[in-house]
């Protein structure tokens, strides 16, 4: 039975769990559940802390996990990135009073707070930059109004609220996260099912399926604003001069896609939504 962890809280726990969901998998249905067996997809979930998950995936205790790609990183695990999941993304950036660090330089022999010592660290080593970590569980955009540290490095979205204390963003980024699905494992035919179902959800997310009726002159022009992920499926109708035609689109473009067709001459220009999807 294929041994996977999952977060049990946190930004990636609820869309992990609906992941897993969409993709045929049991879930918990007692949020305080440890470990949910699915016999019928010959899988066990885990419910871990996010931070933990590479630790327990690199040892073997489990076959494999999602958690975040910073995590993994952070945790100094001999477990892989597998794929990216899309979600849960975030940037990674150091931030120090204004005026005060210009570039990644200016750090040497400087303080800088962090919640991911692992992360950061093997970063500035790459750099040549040697700097005085200091680690913390959180809060550390007011490390350096405390006098703790003097600069951060800190997931980072608007940047307002560093701003909020003082700091500004300098450097190169550290990092762009996501949930990714990891193992340390290659040899288990369970993990590559669980990434095949998981990749269908991203597929599945992603697209559309957009069905029209064309006039078979026009179905060249057509292909060329539709191409699909192959080609288009295209089918006969009744009227010999007409054709009827479905194609997968990205989501984000389907009304631009739309227009375009409709201003060729396509007509009865339908969308279905995907549930799930093998690619």
């Amino acid at each position: 039975m294929l041994r996977v962890a999952v977060p049990n809280k946190g930004s990636l726990s609820e869309t992990a769990a609906e992941m897993l969901s969409e993709a045929g998998y049991a879930g918990r249905r007692d949020p305080r559940a440890l470990n949910v067996a699915d016999p019928r997809n010959d899988v066990e979930f885990f419910y871990l802390r996010p931070r933990d998950i590479a630790t327990y995936v690199g040892s073997g205790a489990l076959d494999v996990g999602i958690t975040g790609r910073d995590l993994l990183l952070d945790s100094g695990s001999s477990a892989v990135e597998i794929a990216s999941l899309d979600f849960g993304s975030s940037t990674f950036r150091f931030a120090g009073p204004s005026g005060r660090f210009g570039s990644l330089d200016d750090l040497a022999g400087h303080r800088v707070a962090t919640s991911y010592p692992g992360l950061v660290g093997g970063f500035l080593a790459k750099a040549g930059v040697s700097v005085d970590l200091v680690s913390l569980d959180g809060a550390v955009e007011s490390a350096v109004r405390l006098g703790v540290a003097d600069a951060v490095a800190d997931v980072v979205s608007t940047g307002s609220t560093l701003r909020a204390q003082g700091l500004e963003i300098f450097g190169p980024v550290i990092l762009e996260s996501s949930a990714v699905l990891i193992s340390a494992r290659d040899d288990l035919p369970g993990i590559a099912i669980l990434h095949r179902r998981l990749q269908g959800v991203l597929v599945a997310r992603q697209y559309v399926l957009m069905d029209y009726d064309l006039p078979l002159a026009l179905l060249e022009a057509a292909s060329a604003i539709t191409p699909g992920l192959e080609s288009p499926t295209v089918s006969p109708l009744r009227d010999r001069d007409w054709v009827a035609v479905r194609v997968m689109v990205p989501r984000q473009d389907t009304n631009q896609v739309m227009d375009a067709l409709y201003d060729l001459g396509a007509r009865a220009i339908l969308v279905s939504p995907i549930h799930a999807a093998r690619i």
